[in-house]
């Protein structure tokens, strides 16, 4: 059985074609269109690309940023605005003629890590993705938590918690809101965080690398992100309290927040002691487009 993964992100939308065992037989990617219609044609023609590749027809999987409205059928909540309000999932069915699963990237994520990944063998584990936003999802006991609204595990649009007062009200955030957690602990945030403060305008590679060569500025740039990622796990583990959290996207990459994160949460828990992993993600960049695939049952 061919399973096929669509990973739709901010700037790419990447195909693959995965088989029993989960290697890949195809993979593929094309830039972020920025056109509804034209996204329609090149998720199409990606998934049959893959296929003709991997010489077989195959299920087909779709993460996606925000979600679909379980009251509407209407795409919502996603950063690449233009999907919101359409029925996506409708419309890639008729344009491939055959129907397809498609969940929340961040759930993807989770699920692919779950599956086979950093918390292969975690009765629940919570991803989130910190890139270019900040996408949570949650899976348990192997299976994908949506809840009723279909809005679980979205993490990046609650505030700040435990906020100082230089935090509050917050940067404003695409979605309506002040402060969220996505302004803060994203990728994005984490720049905007270093400019605002330095006057500096960095990307996060130029910020790391000046903060391990042991520039002031960027090394407490670097503690006010540890400092706020790690409240924000604290609120999911007051919340939830998963065995594993799973870090993707480009912040992940971040090795000096592993060691440093677990004082952070355990300082902020209401518990006498909290010692559950907090790892990156195994299949790092493939995670979306593996758990995509893994929508379908192999």
């Amino acid at each position: 059985m061919v399973q096929i993964g669509i990973d739709f992100g901010g700037t790419k939308i990447e195909a693959a074609a995965l088989d029993e065992g989960g290697q890949f037989l195809s993979r593929l990617r094309v830039p972020n269109p920025g056109d509804y219609d034209r996204a329609v044609r090149d998720v199409r023609d990606l998934v049959l690309a893959v296929e003709a590749e991997a010489g077989a027809l195959g299920t087909i999987g779709i993460g996606t940023p925000g979600s679909i409205s379980p009251r509407t059928g209407l795409m919502r909540n996603a950063n690449s605005l233009y999907l919101n309000g359409r029925t996506f999932r409708e419309d890639l069915e008729t344009a491939m003629e055959r129907p397809l699963r498609m969940a929340n990237d961040a759930n993807c994520l989770a699920l692919s890590e779950a599956v086979d990944g950093a918390a292969a063998g975690a009765r629940s584990a919570f991803a989130i993705i910190v890139g270019t936003g900040c996408g949570g999802g949650l899976v348990i006991d192997g299976r994908i938590v949506e809840g009723a609204n279909g809005i679980a595990g979205e993490w990046g649009h609650v505030p700040l918690p435990w906020p100082t007062g230089v935090e509050v009200p917050g940067p404003a955030c695409w979605c309506g809101q002040h402060g969220c957690l996505e302004s803060w602990v994203s990728g994005t945030g984490f720049r905007r965080d270093h400019e605002s403060v330095t006057g500096q305008a960095l990307d996060g590679a130029a910020i790391m690398a000046a903060a391990r060569a042991g520039d002031a500025d960027a090394t407490a740039t670097l503690d006010r992100y540890i400092d706020r990622l790690g409240r924000a796990l604290a609120l999911i583990a007051n919340l939830v309290d998963p065995d594993c959290f799973v870090l993707g996207g480009g912040m992940s990459n971040v090795v000096e927040i592993y060691d440093r994160l677990p004082a952070v949460v355990r300082s902020h828990t209401f518990s006498d002691g909290w010692d559950a992993k907090i790892v990156q993600a195994v299949w790092g960049d493939s995670s979306g487009v593996r758990g995509a695939a893994r929508l379908w049952p192999a």
